[in-house]
C-alpha cells in the first residue's frame, strides 16, 4: 500500500482571490513504513505573500524569486503522487489549492490523478471530539517532537503529520493477520484460507496489583470526562 503525506504553503488563505503555493513537501509511506522517497520544492508564486502568511512560513518574495514556477514542477508532482492514497491535515485547503494550480495549466483535477485522500483533520476530530487538533497539538497528544519546528513548512509537516497518522491508526490492522508467504488456498466459495497450524492460547490473568492499577486508570478517565468513560460504560454493559 502505497500512501503520500502531502503539505503546502501558500501566500495566503484563498486560492480564488489569486493566492498561490509556494512550496509542496511530501513522504512515502509504502505499507506504513517511511522510505525517505521524498519530494519536495519551493514555488515562485510570482506575487508578494499576505503579511500573516509569511509570518507563518517565512518565506519572502526575495528567496522565492529564483525558484521554479509551479507550471514547472506540475508533471514531476503528479508522476510522485499518481495512484497513491494522499493524507492531508485539512485536505479541503490544500487540495483547493491544487486544483486552482492545475486548472491554470488546464490539468484534470488533483484528485482524478490519485486515490483515497485522507483528511486527518476530520479523523483527529472524530477520535477527540472537543479537543484541540491542530498539528502541534497532535503532535504533543502523540507524543511526536516538534520542538525544531520554529516556522511552519511543507516537507518538516509532511514528516510530522507522516508520524502522527501512523500513531493515530497504530492498531487499525489488528485484525488482519499478516501471514508473510504463508501458503494459501482457494475453497469452493472462492474465499482464500491460509494453511497454519495454531499453538496452544496462554492466558494471563491480571494479578491484585495489575486490577487496582487498571481501576486506578478508569478513575482518571472518568475524572477526565466528568462523568461516566466510555471504558467504564463498556465494563458496566
Amino acid at each position: 500500500m502505497r500512501q503520500i503525506v502531502l503539505d503546502t504553503e501558500t501566500t495566503g488563505l484563498n486560492p480564488r482571490s489569486g493566492d498561490r503555493i509556494i512550496e509542496i513537501g511530501c513522504v512515502e509511506l509504502i505499507n506504513r513504513r517511511l522510505t525517505g522517497n521524498n519530494f519536495h520544492s519551493y514555488i515562485n508564486p510570482e506575487r508578494d505573500s499576505e503579511e500573516g502568511a509569511l509570518a507563518v512560513h517565512g518565506l519572502t518574495t526575495e528567496f522565492l524569486s529564483d525558484k521554479p514556477k509551479f507550471a514547472e514542477v506540475a508533471d514531476a508532482l503528479r508522476v510522485y503522487v499518481a495512484n497513491a492514497d494522499i493524507i492531508i491535515h485539512n485536505a479541503p485547503f490544500d487540495v483547493g489549492f491544487l486544483d486552482a494550480e492545475f486548472a491554470r495549466l488546464q490539468v484534470p483535477r488533483f484528485r482524478n490523478h490519485v486515490g483515497e485522500v485522507v483528511d486527518t483533520l476530520v479523523r483527529a476530530k472524530e477520535m477527540h471530539p472537543g479537543k484541540r487538533n491542530s498539528l502541534d497539538a497532535l503532535c504533543d497528544r502523540y507524543g511526536v517532537s516538534n520542538a525544531h519546528r520554529a516556522l511552519h513548512g511543507a516537507l518538516l509537516d509532511a514528516e510530522l503529520l507522516a508520524e502522527v497518522y501512523l500513531a493515530m491508526t497504530r492498531g487499525q490492522n489488528s485484525l488482519g493477520m499478516d501471514l508473510g508467504d504463508a501458503p494459501a488456498t482457494v475453497d469452493a466459495a472462492g474465499a482464500a484460507a491460509q494453511l497454519m497450524e495454531l499453538g496452544a492460547i496462554r492466558v494471563l490473568v491480571a494479578d491484585t496489583v495489575e486490577l487496582l492499577a487498571h481501576e486506578a486508570t478508569l478513575k482518571s478517565l472518568d475524572n477526565e470526562v466528568k462523568g461516566k468513560s466510555v471504558w467504564r460504560a463498556a465494563l458496566d454493559d
